[in-house]
């Protein structure tokens, strides 16, 4: 395992054991019937990898996403179990991998990122100021920065390679691409599990203001697969710090994102390190938001 100078697990080795994709955030393993997901704590911005990360974020997201599941047991999903010590040949990482692992089941993996709007900020925020409109869907005029739509958008994007760019798509282009029924359960699920998260959210005081999804097959049956609704899929905002026509204060790595535009950086690999105290922000940040949406702490 390799670990920073701040504690933040950057990488995972298990020998042995075949590592299927280390990806942004998540390393992926074959466990012969199931996957092994390992949540690690990179930091990602602007689809680069920064040298150093957050300690404990990768808890967060895992805790948040099981979170999520349990609460929506009625849309299924990809979780076979979160204990690492039900599977033997895991025994001897229990310490690392425990909390921040997910036992999956394998499937074929849809590709569209399915990303929903409920607020209007980021780059739907800059087409709207452009054209009004957002993925090919033309808004009222009206809006404000970061103002909460009249209805939700369901905004997809192609899956890009490793080290590219996602792009954003039509609905249209989703039927092209996976066919009109499965395009119309993914986008109907997304819309869903939004709506669900948005209102449970909003009474633990964060607003919710957009995520992104991704599903998978498994026997010809669509079900949710990866993360769902965390700090690093979604823009969380403290409800009590919201205001209409502003860059709203975050819970997530928008932070991390706004201190790397004060760089002269170009924002291509290799990512600069990550200062210290704005580490230790975005763990509070992440911790925070766990905190305040489960009613619990991590240990």
């Amino acid at each position: 395992m390799l670990y920073d100078a701040n504690g933040a697990l950057m990488q995972t080795e298990l020998p042995g054991i075949p590592l299927v994709n280390r990806g942004k955030v998540r390393d992926v393993y074959d466990l012969g019937d199931a996957l092994l997901f390992v949540a690690t704590d990179r930091l990602s911005a602007f689809d680069v990898v920064m040298p150093n990360g957050v300690p404990r974020k990768g808890e967060v997201l895992t805790q948040i996403s099981l979170f999520w599941f349990d609460l929506m047991r009625d849309v299924p999903n990809h979780l076979i179990s979160a204990d690492v010590t039900t599977r033997p040949e895991l025994k001897a990482y229990v310490k690392d991998l425990q909390g921040r692992s997910m036992i999956v089941r394998k499937a074929k993996v849809i590709p569209v990122e399915c990303i929903v709007r409920g607020y209007l900020v980021g780059s739907g925020w800059k087409d709207y100021q452009k054209c009004g409109i957002v993925s090919g869907i033309r808004l009222r005029p009206g809006y404000q920065q970061a103002s909460k739509l009249d209805e939700p958008l369901f905004t997809p994007s192609s899956k890009a390679a490793a080290g590219e760019h996602d792009e954003a798509i039509s609905f249209e282009q989703v039927v092209e691409l996976i066919g009109a029924e499965k395009a119309a359960e993914i986008r109907d699920l997304s819309l869903k599990i939004y709506t669900t998260a948005r209102d449970y959210a909003e009474k633990r005081g964060i607003i919710v203001a957009d995520t992104k999804f991704e599903f998978g097959e498994v026997d010809g049956k669509v079900i949710l697969v990866d993360e769902v609704v965390t700090p690093d899929s979604s823009r969380f905002w403290p409800a009590d710090q919201y205001r209409v026509g502003s860059s709203p204060v975050s819970l997530d790595k928008q932070f991390v994102r706004d201190y790397l535009e004060t760089l002269d950086w170009n924002k291509t690999a290799p990512g600069p390190v990550i200062p210290a105290d704005v580490v230790e922000k975005t763990s509070r940040k992440y911790l925070d938001a766990y905190r305040m949406l489960t009613g619990r702490s991590l240990r």
